[in-house]
């Protein structure tokens, strides 16, 4: 699959890891092992996607293997980005349509995406010091969007990255899904669970509570 370099793929290319990041060594480590498996894939930190001028950013936890980790986009070819990609659609954030490809011209309107952790981690878990070393581009990522006024976290990892990187006492602004907290600058977060394989089959997240916490989002926005 060709792909483009981290900075035709980001709206944000001063604000993005080097491919070869070396600040993390389990998840260096397990990079080198995926390149090997699968010299083929991006394996690499996976970059923000989105607008520029966005008012929203969904925060992720970090790329799924065969997903972000093997297209080179959040969300992007795995289970997750099908709920994530036809809600952004369904209300009026994204356009195009969505062929788990970066290359299939998908184009988020108002919206980017943000992952807490940029490299793939294995069994999908972060360390918290792998969330606290990688957070510095999470500020730079946020800082680069000068119209966010909205975010939503995917998950409590997430939801935790963002409040530290607000400086929010997390006891202040617990994790619950639909859960919705005032971010230092008047800005707002909404929780959601993540958009998973795990979540959607346990019944633990569905279509319509996803599109619920987007809904508020909307709505939250129109007030301001």
């Amino acid at each position: 699959m060709p792909f483009a370099s981290p900075a035709d793929l980001s709206p944000l290319p001063h604000a993005e890891a080097p491919r070869d990041c070396p600040l993390c060594p389990r998840l260096v480590a397990f990079r080198h092992a995926c390149r090997e498996e699968h010299p083929e894939w991006w394996n690499a930190p996976v970059p923000a996607f989105g607008d520029p001028e966005a008012w929203l950013a969904i925060i992720g936890l970090a790329p799924g293997k065969h997903g972000a980790n093997r297209t080179g986009r959040p969300f992007t070819g795995d289970f997750a980005g099908e709920l994530l990609y036809a809600t952004l659609r369904k209300f009026g954030l994204a356009e195009g349509d969505y062929g788990a490809d970066p290359l299939d011209g998908l184009r988020l309107k108002g919206a980017v995406i943000l992952n807490a952790v940029k490299c793939l981690p294995p069994q999908n878990k972060t360390l918290p010091v792998e969330e606290a070393t990688c957070r510095p581009f999470l500020v730079a990522g946020i800082e680069s969007l000068p119209k966010l006024t909205t975010f939503i976290a995917l998950g409590k990892v997430a939801h935790d990255s963002l409040c530290r990187t607000f400086e929010l006492p997390l006891a202040k602004a617990k994790f619950a899904h639909s859960a919705e907290h005032v971010l230092p600058g008047n800005m707002r977060l909404f929780d959601s669970y993540h958009c998973s394989r795990y979540n959607q089959n346990t019944g633990r997240l569905n279509a319509a509570m996803f599109e619920s916490v987007f809904g508020a989002a909307l709505a939250a926005r129109g007030r301001r």
